[in-house]
């Protein structure tokens, strides 16, 4: 996987490199497991699924990037990486990047609507970032 798509990021200034850090690392693997965990809970409401799920597949797709070595200036930029960082496909990364628009209208605009099969989706993207995450770990 070559990172020169990461290091075009850096030259225009939407990444910073910054070394890696194993506790960062265990702890952000640790935050998405929690959330991943939860937001499989059928007895949350479908906003709280979503909402769990949305910030695991950040902490993951965040830990992919730090153990890059490098820090993003947005969250969206985080989900941008992925195909970079983990090699996430073009499919599960549009699955993503629905999400975090569904999530800007429900943090921004008061959306609340969750559509299932969006969650659904969404909750097997993030497994699949767990599992390629938690290989880039010590």
């Amino acid at each position: 996987m070559s990172s020169a798509e990461l290091e075009n990021l850096v030259r225009i200034g939407q990444l910073h490199p910054e070394p890696p850090d194993d506790d960062e690392l265990r702890g952000l693997i640790h935050s998405g497991a929690v959330r991943l965990k939860d937001a499989r809970s059928p007895r949350l409401s479908a906003e709280s699924r979503f909402d769990l799920a949305y910030n695991a597949a950040h902490a993951f797709a965040l830990a992919a990037l730090r153990a890059r070595g490098f820090r993003a200036r947005s969250r969206y930029l985080v989900f941008q990486a992925l195909p970079h960082t983990l090699g996430l496909e073009s499919s599960d990364w549009r699955v993503l990047d629905q999400a975090h628009r569904k999530r800007n209208l429900a943090e921004y605009e008061g959306e609340a609507e969750i559509d299932e099969a969006l969650l659904e989706a969404l909750i097997r993207v993030v497994t699949q970032l767990e599992d390629r995450a938690r290989a880039l770990t010590p």
